[in-house]
């Protein structure tokens, strides 16, 4: 990886890879749901909506022509830490891919029109989320985890908060927090890095070089239990306790505690959940993972008869886990699994770009691949025991569903 830093605090991180003939290309902004005020719920997300509504060079329609009539893809994200805006493009389309991209960002005319009609396309967006339980209750899950902390918001906002915003509130937010401290500019691929870099200095040198990032502290997590009724077919679910960080020292025992328990078809909870007791279709778990800390949950749906014994073996398996931990046979899997999924990955572009993004964002580096190995390798029975006794104890535990109770 090469990597330069221009004069503004803007950073550009390029890794070459000769063999392919795609460049994945993504510009990040270390801003999201995190850094908004109550009053600004949403207005992350909608920002990102409305780069895509054209710049003072180039219409809405223009900007998405000018990748895909090249054969490229174009999107973006928004999460609650960070904001990409990103594209794969043929290796002789890089300078196009980051002059549409740097537009976007730079020169978004924000125009009062295009802003209502896109407030209405996100209140569809909210209603159509919150007529999906299966994705709704996860959002409902970390408000009711984290009532006190900004990361348990929702990305997309509400109806109010969204319905409120006026053209001043996103230039403001923009000239707020899209500065050049906060800024990447990150390309994976058949890419010259002096390119690129050249391509920054004459796109990006104008930003300002403030960052105006805030530490946050970490969520105090609230146990509980929150039945929401609704006249659903399955009851969706998710079990959840406090989590990791990515800066917390046990993070790769929260990866291989997290494979054994829901990641994969090989885990406890597919196993016995699906394959042995056939009580569910999807069932699962993930680690949430903040700068500040973390959240791991078990999801899934299931019917209203056997929604009870779902929940006691869910909570036997944790249980059991806290106190005996995992077999030898079980960590080693996981490790295997996890080294393969990682590896494997790596040969995408776009995942070489977004991994090498998110290290400088959290750590300031590259993280090499060898040293991400050999750190899920080291860990030991003993780690992910005594993760699983911390984080699986019965009253730390918050359920969260959506049912026909």
């Amino acid at each position: 990886m090469v990597k330069h830093t221009l004069e503004n605090g803007v950073r550009v991180l390029v890794e070459p890879v000769g063999h392919v003939g795609s460049v994945s290309i993504g510009l990040w902004c270390r801003t999201g749901s995190a850094d908004e005020t109550p009053s600004e719920a949403g207005i992350t997300h909608l920002i990102e909506h409305m780069l895509f509504k054209g710049t003072a060079r180039r219409t809405a329609r223009e900007i998405a022509e000018a990748i895909e009539g090249r054969g490229g893809n174009l999107n973006a994200f928004t999460d609650k830490e960070q904001t990409c805006y990103y594209c794969r493009v043929l290796a002789s389309d890089v300078e196009v891919a980051v002059d549409v991209l740097t537009d976007m960002m730079t020169g978004s005319l924000i125009a009062p029109e295009e802003l209502e009609r896109e407030k209405g396309v996100v209140l569809e967006e909210i209603k159509r989320g919150e007529d999906e339980p299966g994705d709704h209750v996860h959002d409902l899950h970390l408000q009711g985890l984290w009532p006190d902390h900004v990361l348990g918001r929702s990305v997309i906002g509400t109806g109010e908060s969204v319905s409120s915003f006026e053209r001043d509130h996103l230039t403001g937010y923009i000239g707020r927090r899209y500065t050049g401290g906060n800024v990447l500019l990150a390309a994976a691929g058949n890419v010259d890095p002096v390119a690129v870099q050249r391509l920054a200095e004459e796109k990006l040198a104008g930003l300002s070089p403030s960052n105006g990032s805030v530490e946050l502290p970490r969520p105090a997590t609230r146990p509980g239990r929150d039945l929401i009724a609704k006249e659903v077919e399955q009851v969706h679910f998710c079990i959840g306790t406090e989590g990791v960080g990515v800066h917390d020292d046990d993070l790769f025992p929260a990866a291989l505690l997290d494979g054994i328990v829901g990641s994969g078809m090989s885990s406890r909870l597919f196993q016995e959940v699906r394959e042995r007791r056939g009580l569910a279709y999807s069932v699962g778990s993930y680690n949430l993972l903040y700068s500040c800390g973390g959240a791991f949950t078990v999801y899934g749906g299931t019917g209203l008869k056997t929604w009870p014994e779902v929940q006691e073996v869910v909570d036997r398996e944790l249980a059991q886990l806290a106190t005996d931990g995992p077999t030898k046979e079980e960590l080693d899997r996981v490790k295997s699994y996890l080294s393969g999924t990682l590896a494997l990955s790596l040969e995408g572009m776009s995942s070489r770009m977004m991994r090498m993004a998110r290290s400088e964002i959290h750590y300031g580096r590259e993280i090499p691949l060898s040293e991400t190995l050999a750190k899920i390798e080291a860990v030991t029975l003993g780690e992910v025991t005594e993760l699983a006794r911390r984080l699986f104890a019965p009253e730390a535990r918050r359920v969260t569903a959506i049912g026909p109770f």
